[in-house]
């Protein structure tokens, strides 16, 4: 009998297998959210602050614009980020790859604590704070992927849903990280001492949690599976070409069963602000205070669907979710209307919860569609290729909806074709929960037989 067939059954390396699993989804859970507070905070701050400190020669409308420019600056990095982090985390590992953007990332936010603003160094502020919100979305760019890729790898497969899920649940966790600590510094300051220098006090703690971030990602191990395919010599060359040549279909359905929850994500939460404040009137603080609720909901709903889809198949889960969305894209915006705070709540809530069924699952069934050796970069780029065309453009597609037809009607039929985008990936798709990873892999698996048949 080999070894290979024999270490598993002890109950030793069962329980150091769980050890080990807990300490990645850990990492993965810590990282993803740091990255994403941290992109949070600066889009967070480019409403309130940046305008005023970094572009005070326009008129505020304008300098609002400017700073929200900047931060779109980070949505055309992250595809790039995917690209270049994939194609590192296939050839050099999944490891390493991971502490670099979380590195990246860290001193990016850091530095833009640190930043002079217009009245000390002029146009070069702005400048030099459009450069670091770049590196910011080119870190992002390659969190995703590896941390999704390190869960995946490491687990095992009748929980791989569950615990790719975790790095998902970075999004909601982030925000209101984010959120959180802006809103009690308001609390705490004056608006002088705020933008004085209280506004830099998030973005500079950031670099503690970063370090803190690195200290457990440098003590998980490197995923098994890249370990074989590095064994085995089997790593791909250049992965990006590869994963357009040899996982084309997989490549687009993953893209578009993406887009459709982007745009659902961003319509729900970013442009419901924008609908409550200038069609509703209402406070921003309360379409706020109802993402937020929808944000703590969500920590719960995202790793219960992950796990569902273990047990139900990734796909019907993501369905649930499309269908769910495109149906309550339509009550949406007549519950915003109402103007009571409740129903407001309760609309956003939902809407979140109908995002999390796909949100929940998406990480293990984009991963899954990819063969080992170019797993970091295909799944990197279906996420965030898709991400430039789904949440990037969503506020602003539904702004110009609204005031081309005059209602939100046209919004939520934007929705609506989306979620049926997302559907049609879907219903193409194969059904990757009971996929061997080991398998999908055309290089790794005769190296494993091999090696099996030297220990005999």
């Amino acid at each position: 009998m080999s070894r290979t067939d024999a270490a598993p059954g002890t109950r030793g390396d069962a329980s150091a297998g769980t050890r080990s699993m807990r300490k990645v989804i850990v990492a993965s859970l810590i990282g993803t959210s740091l990255e994403w507070y941290d992109f949070f905070l600066y889009s967070a701050a480019a409403a309130v602050v940046f305008n005023r400190l970094f572009f005070p020669n326009v008129s505020p409308v304008t300098g609002t614009l400017l700073a929200f420019s900047t931060a779109a600056v980070g949505f055309v990095a992250r595809p790039l980020g995917g690209i270049l982090f994939g194609h590192l985390g296939d050839r050099r590992g999944r490891k390493p790859v991971l502490v670099l953007t979380l590195l990246l990332m860290g001193t990016a936010t850091v530095l833009i604590g640190a930043l002079p603003t217009y009245s000390s160094i002029g146009v070069a502020a702005p400048v030099l704070l459009a450069v670091l919100r770049f590196t910011q979305g080119l870190g992002l760019g390659g969190e995703w992927g590896g941390a999704v890729t390190m869960t995946l790898e490491h687990g095992v497969p009748e929980r791989r849903g569950f615990n790719t899920s975790w790095p998902q649940v970075g999004v909601p966790l982030g925000n209101l990280l984010a959120a959180g600590m802006l809103g009690l510094l308001g609390a705490v300051l004056s608006e002088d001492q705020f933008l004085a220098w209280g506004w830099r006090v998030p973005f500079l703690l950031s670099g503690l949690l970063v370090l803190a971030g690195l200290w457990i990602r440098r003590t998980v191990a490197e995923s098994p599976l890249f370990a074989d395919v590095e064994r085995a010599g089997a790593k791909a060359k250049m992965p990006l070409v590869e994963v357009v040549r040899r996982h084309p279909r997989e490549l687009l359905v993953a893209m578009a069963a993406r887009i459709g929850t982007d745009v659902a994500f961003y319509t729900f939460t970013v442009y419901s602000l924008v609908f409550l404040t200038t069609s509703v009137g209402l406070p921003r603080s309360l379409g706020l205070t109802a993402v937020l609720i929808g944000s703590a909901v969500q920590l719960v709903l995202i790793p219960l669907f992950g796990g569902l889809s273990d047990r139900l198949g990734r796909r019907p889960v993501y369905a649930i979710g499309a269908v769910a969305a495109a149906v309550w894209a339509f009550a949406f915006f007549p519950l915003l209307s109402s103007g009571t705070t409740a129903v407001v709540v309760l609309a956003v809530v939902v809407a979140l919860a109908a995002h999390a069924a796909m949100y929940g699952p998406q990480a293990a069934f984009i991963a899954e569609l990819f063969s080992t050796e170019l797993r970091y970069s295909g799944a990197s780029m279906g996420y965030q290729l898709a991400g430039v065309l789904g949440g990037g453009i969503a506020p602003i597609v539904s702004i110009a909806l609204v005031r081309a037809f005059g209602t939100p009607f046209a919004v939520s039929v934007y929705v609506l074709a989306m979620m049926a985008l997302t559907l049609l990936a879907l219903a193409l798709a194969p059904e990757t929960a009971h996929r061997s990873l080991q398998d999908s892999s055309r290089a790794v698996a005769p190296a494993r037989r091999l090696s099996d048949r030297q220990v005999l």
